[in-house]
């Protein structure tokens, strides 16, 4: 049965990184619910990158979800920091419904530890999946827009990346998180600035749900009462807008969580402290830095500092 309703992203087709649990299956879900047909995309893994151990993928069970609401949809099981099988992922959309319209960057996992005890397989593993897990999907969607676009197609691409509080503020024991997730908030400005020429407008967010990266180390269980501040599904309709024709803002990172949602400024240029037309002295430097400092706003503290 397919759907006979309209919604904000009817017909468009839609990518959804790490979408078999968590926020991608919420946001897969969603666009779905908005008439998007969405390719799922997982492979399945485990919270710090290990194995799959399930027979039947949780994106089968997403895709099924999304088949008995009447949505289209297919499984893809890509590893998206894989060059190769980033640009099939794509491809796959392209072959399936003639077009793509909309990348989600959502998929990621963890591997927690201060950055004094940290190996060299744990930083290159989770930047690895988390940065240029955004950037190879995206580099390969632009790709085809692109070449839409210079063939006199008017296009309506969008690419929504997924940062984290962590990256816009760090967070303690998450180093190696937290540098990649603040790599793709300046991945996302990058990227609006110098694809707006075709079309395609770039958005981040950085939500604050209860997933497995977060339950049972900022998170316990769900309430028991209706409202569940934390409910990844609360962040999907600020996905789902940024990926949608309707978004009409580029190059912006928004914080989200429950009911709320916030843009986030990024690095700015600080209060100038000159001396004129010649060169500091040392001796004149430690002044002039606390100077600009006590200038300047406070930065937002690290969590848990």
């Amino acid at each position: 049965m397919e759907s006979t309703s309209m919604g904000s992203c009817d017909g468009r087709v839609v990518i959804v990184t790490g979408a078999g649990r968590g926020l991608g299956r919420a946001h897969a879900l969603a666009f779905a619910a908005e008439g998007a047909h969405v390719v799922v995309n997982d492979l399945g893994v485990g919270r710090e990158g290990q194995d799959p151990d399930a027979a039947v993928s949780p994106a089968h069970e997403v895709v099924a979800a999304i088949e008995a609401m009447g949505g289209q949809a297919i499984v893809d099981g890509a590893d998206v920091a894989d060059w190769d099988q980033a640009e099939s992922m794509v491809a796959r959309a392209v072959d399936t419904w003639g077009r793509l319209d909309t990348l989600v960057c959502n998929a990621g996992f963890l591997q927690d530890r201060m950055l004094a005890n940290m190996g060299e397989d744990e930083w290159d593993s989770v930047t690895r999946v988390h940065l240029k897990g955004h950037f190879a999907p995206a580099r390969h969607a632009i790709a085809h827009w692109r070449e839409r676009s210079k063939g006199g197609e008017e296009v309506a691409g969008r690419v929504v990346m997924t940062s984290s509080g962590a990256g816009l503020m760090g967070s303690i024991g998450q180093g190696n998180y937290a540098a990649a997730k603040a790599g793709i908030a300046l991945l996302v400005v990058q990227a609006a600035a110098e694809w707006g020429r075709y079309g395609v407008l770039v958005n981040g967010v950085a939500p604050d749900a209860r997933t497995r990266m977060t339950e049972g180390v900022f998170y316990g269980d769900a309430p028991d009462n209706a409202w569940d501040e934390k409910d990844p599904a609360n962040v999907s309709p600020l996905m789902v807008w940024l990926g949608s024709g309707a978004c009409d803002v580029t190059g912006r990172v928004f914080e989200a969580t429950g009911g709320q949602l916030n843009v986030c400024d990024g690095w700015q240029h600080g209060p100038v402290v000159s001396v004129g037309e010649r060169r500091f002295t040392v001796d004149e430097v430690g002044e002039a830095v606390r100077r600009s400092i006590a200038e300047g706003p406070e930065p937002a503290p690290v969590f848990g500092s």
